[in-house]
């Protein structure tokens, strides 16, 4: 750091020096599709990414007798009926306070389907990573698989994304696609979506997790 930073102030950079043996500290949030959660810890496991998983945070119980069986706290943080507690508010008061606890490098939503509120997007800028499909902003909302499917696409994948206040339009880290054609079902291309969703994901939290990852404003620099 003494010998680097001259160079740093001559040209006003913005720097840091990461120890390569120190883990990425993550933080999975998932709701009813589990895999890319399944993905990541499995990879974990397997020591396949430089990552540690302390715990997993839900908007539902699907997967808690999985992160029990994986050793790991599963923290249940539910939302109220509209206008009703917990609100919003008081649950990204609770996921703030886990982060805080588990001392998070990165938070991965891990297929989360709950919006996150400007001031949590702010509060976690450049560490909350988002996958989703490539078909956003063709066909957005429900059953996007469906809505590609009766539009004949030919190409389908998968984009992972820095988390910003503007929804789905944060800096892309990766992206993956598959070739369909006319023979391609709306079910296999839900398999075929969440098989890219799932490694791109895991890419993703690699580069992050390895310091690969530069914010350029709306877009990143990533060295392979």
């Amino acid at each position: 750091e003494a010998g680097f930073r001259p160079t740093a102030e001559r040209f006003n950079m913005t720097w840091a020096l990461h120890d390569p043996n120190k883990k990425c500290r993550v933080l999975p949030l998932v709701s009813r599709f589990g895999h890319c959660l399944n993905d990541l810890l499995y990879r974990w496991r397997s020591d396949l990414l430089p990552i540690e998983i302390p715990a997993i945070v839900s908007n539902h119980t699907d997967f808690e007798e999985q992160a029990r069986w994986h050793g790991l706290p599963y923290h249940h943080l539910p939302l109220g009926p509209k206008g009703a507690a917990p609100t919003k508010a008081d649950q990204e008061e609770q996921l703030l306070k886990l982060i805080d606890e588990y001392q998070i490098d990165l938070v991965v939503l891990a297929r989360y389907m709950q919006v996150l509120s400007p001031d949590l997007c702010r509060a976690l800028s450049g560490r909350c990573i988002n996958i989703h499909h490539s078909f956003l902003p063709s066909f957005k909302g429900a059953k996007p698989y469906q809505q590609a499917f009766e539009r004949g696409v030919k190409l389908i994948g998968a984009t992972a994304h820095y988390v910003t206040a503007d929804l789905d339009e944060g800096p892309i880290i990766e992206q993956a696609v598959e070739r369909v054609d006319h023979a391609t079902t709306n079910e296999q291309m839900v398999a075929m979506g969440r098989d890219i969703e799932s490694i791109v994901l895991a890419r993703a939290v690699q580069f992050h997790a390895e310091h690969r990852v530069l914010i350029n404003g709306h877009k990143t620099v990533v060295f392979w």
